[in-house]
């Protein structure tokens, strides 16, 4: 098969994939439930009328999917739980359907680009396997980042409750104030958190529910504090700021040995990469002198070997480099 034929399967499995993309697009903006909900409350206010049928109750509940039925089937799977507390904490507005179709039509998509490039039914699968795990994948990273957003956003919310409370404000007006004059991500989280207390939730169930769609440890320490100080009494200003202290400190001391890790990092991506490098030069400079490694069962087993020891000295070399403050 030649090189054009494989740009043109490439280039048309894009365009399937941005028209899919362009038609969710216009549903969403036209007819998404979104979409007539926005405009529901918006004719209930023009005309004063009480509330119709299918207006939001106060309790909230994860919308898995905007079909009654799916939605029904998604809560009786209770280990799609992780997924849908994975798009939760990377911020990913869409629901769980969504997630999971994408997955769907961009497996069969690398399945059958896997099948058109020459390679066997097994190959085919396992190709549009790996492409179908890659938006999870990509969730998992957008996770990681925001969860280090709030991790840093923390400590400078941490500061203005405390400086609201001496200012002589309650709990509740300093979480308020944190939702309304922080930055996002973690001002939402904290507008959550005042909505679930504004609708009836005790304080304490409500930090306990932001400790567990935001499991930072920092944050954590705060939920506690709190509760402690709501049950036996004490200087929560006092000790808001001194929790605050201690994570900027520990940001420092973390800084610094990220410092002093990145040569072993630099050793870490170098000697993986160095055997790709000498063997795609070696393959460039001299085309059949790796055959036999491809060909022959030993020269196969001995690849395997490789990739497996390389795969270990990976690990450790991760586990060492990863110090925890």
């Amino acid at each position: 098969m030649g090189l054009g034929f494989t740009i043109f399967i490439v280039v048309c499995f894009l365009a399937v994939v941005l028209l899919l993309e362009g038609i969710y697009l216009v549903w969403t903006d036209t007819r998404s439930p979104e979409i007539k909900r926005i405009k529901q409350r918006l004719h209930l206010l023009a005309n004063e009328n009480t509330p119709a049928e299918g207006m939001a109750s106060l309790s909230k509940q994860r919308v898995l999917s905007t079909y009654p039925a799916l939605q029904k089937l998604f809560l009786k799977w209770q280990w799609l739980n992780q997924f849908d507390r994975l798009l939760m904490q990377s911020g990913y507005t869409k629901t769980l359907a969504h997630l999971l179709t994408v997955c769907l039509l961009i497996g069969l998509a690398g399945t059958v680009m896997g099948l058109l490039s020459g390679l066997s039914f097994g190959g085919g699968l396992l190709m549009g396997l790996v492409l179908a795990v890659t938006p999870v994948l990509r969730l998992v990273r957008l996770r990681s980042k925001r969860l280090e957003k709030i991790a840093f956003q923390l400590p400078d919310a941490l500061d203005l409750i405390s400086r609201s409370l001496r200012a002589g404000h309650g709990f509740s007006s300093a979480m308020a104030m944190v939702a309304k004059e922080a930055q996002e991500p973690i001002a939402g989280e904290f507008k959550i958190t005042m909505d679930e207390i504004n609708f009836g939730v005790s304080t304490q169930n409500a930090l306990s529910n932001l400790a567990t769609r935001i499991p930072v440890d920092d944050l954590r320490f705060f939920v506690v504090a709190v509760v402690i100080q709501l049950q036996s009494g004490g200087n929560l200003a006092e000790l808001l700021t001194m929790l605050s202290y201690l994570i900027r400190e520990r940001f420092k001391l973390f800084g610094k040995i990220r410092v002093l890790a990145a040569e072993g990092k630099m050793s870490a991506y170098i000697l993986t990469g160095l055997p790709f490098f000498v063997a795609g030069a070696t393959e460039l400079l001299n085309p059949k002198y790796l055959n036999v490694l491809f060909t022959d069962p030993l020269g196969i087993q001995m690849v395997m070997g490789a990739l497996g020891l390389m795969l270990f000295g990976v690990f450790v070399m991760w586990r060492i480099i990863n110090i925890r403050v």
